[in-house]
């Protein structure tokens, strides 16, 4: 992963991430956000059960809020983030973020705690768009790899972070609250510390800036939001159904198996970002989506085979683990190769749509499994694997609008 882009505030030609002071600090500020995420989002439904009698079903739509609300308002964040300046509004959210936090550590009284999960997914709207504008500009005549870096960020966190909250749920369950107050705190300190060097990406010379109509009329874009709704839609089923297939073949020990999946599919994470980044230099977009998809299907195939015998299911998140390193990152790869500097916060905003699949795939999921059996079920699911790369074979893939 090196670096290609030289200039004022940007990247120097091919200077490896970890020697380059802006993708440090880019590396670092993801980092933070996956540990302030993975230590308290686990944890959040048992906060709810405990705090109050609401029922499972309206547990999830609180939880889910703090992702519905920037999957549909991220287009308004990130080009809000295009009109005033990614960094200030990068700013504000991680404000908003350390204020819900706090407060959350606080309240006691259910309306408040709902309307503060709520204001979380406010303050992604504001982050996540126009830091990923940054990355992109930080990084501008690069095939993306930086964003395959920021998933690396996200596997680190997903061992890192619940282990943290474990422990400070033991103690106190509203310390689950403080410990992400404190690092959005850190990450606000460092932004503002390292603020002349990001400062580039509000300058007037970002770039072309592309009607808010033609952006949601780019059919390339509209290709890339599908792809990424069909991706996460699949993804989901790993912490919603694949749990209770476990359960209904192994019964009491399916929370162990389960546990351990959980650790294999984030250290394999982190061990598959290398050999999948040179794979990438030698593959087209197209490619790589096809080999993501091929690996998703054969991993609910092998999810399937479980009452064979247990080795199946780690083959399975083996497979599984391979094609998430593999797609989670490429729609925003496609997005950063493909649109211009003034309008990419809009682009990244509406790429956000995606996350409507984490609301769907359960419902749908839960639906085939119950209705249709499991390996009805695991079929459907390894044929919609192949979304991603329907609809990412497109020839024209590298354009700049």
């Amino acid at each position: 992963m090196t670096s290609t882009v030289s200039g004022p505030g940007t990247t120097v030609p091919g200077r490896p991430w970890y020697r380059d002071t802006t993708q440090r600090l880019l590396f670092a500020g993801s980092l933070l956000d996956s540990f302030a995420f993975f230590g308290t989002m686990p944890f959040l439904t048992l906060y709810l059960s405990d705090l109050s009698a609401m029922t499972e079903v309206q547990i999830g739509m609180v939880v889910g809020s703090a992702a519905l609300i920037p999957a549909f308002g991220g287009f308004a964040g990130g080009t809000l983030g295009d009109r005033i300046g990614a960094l200030g509004l990068v700013q504000a959210g991680v404000v908003t973020y350390v204020v819900a936090y706090a407060l959350l550590a606080v309240a006691r009284e259910l309306p408040v705690v709902i309307a503060l999960v709520m204001l979380l997914g406010v303050a992604r709207l504001m982050v996540e768009p126009s830091m990923k504008k940054i990355m992109s500009q930080a990084t501008e005549e690069t095939d993306g790899a930086v964003f395959r870096l920021r998933y690396l960020t996200w596997c680190i966190g997903a061992v890192v972070g619940p282990a943290i909250g474990a422990a400070a749920y033991a103690v106190e369950k509203w310390l689950i609250f403080v410990w992400p107050a404190l690092v959005f705190l850190v990450f606000l300190l460092l932004l503002r510390v390292h603020a002349p060097k990001l400062r580039f990406a509000d300058g007037p010379g970002a770039g072309e800036r592309v009607p808010w109509a033609r952006v949601v009329t780019d059919r390339l874009l509209l290709r890339v939001v599908a792809a990424g709704f069909v991706l996460y839609f699949v993804f989901k089923q790993l912490d919603s159904m694949l749990p209770l297939f476990i359960k209904a073949e192994r019964g009491a020990s399916a929370v162990g198996y389960y546990s351990v999946l959980l650790a294999v599919n984030a250290v394999l994470g982190i061990l598959f970002q290398f050999p999948v980044a040179r794979m990438s230099k030698r593959i087209s977009t197209p490619g790589m989506a096809l080999l993501g998809s091929c690996a998703f299907a054969a991993a609910f195939l092998f999810f399937a085979a479980l009452p064979f015998g247990t080795g199946f299911l780690f083959a399975g998140i083996a497979a599984w683990t391979l094609g998430e390193v593999i797609l989670i990152p490429l729609p925003d790869m496609v997005i950063h190769q493909n649109t211009p500097n003034g309008s990419k916060g809009a682009y990244f905003g509406l790429a956000e749509l995606r996350f409507a699949g984490f609301f769907l795939g359960p419902v749908v999921g839960g639906a085939i499994l119950g209705g249709a059996g499991s390996w009805t079920y695991f079929i459907s699911m390894a044929l919609c694997s192949f979304g991603c790369w329907a609809l990412l074979r497109a020839p024209h893939l590298h354009r700049v609008t």
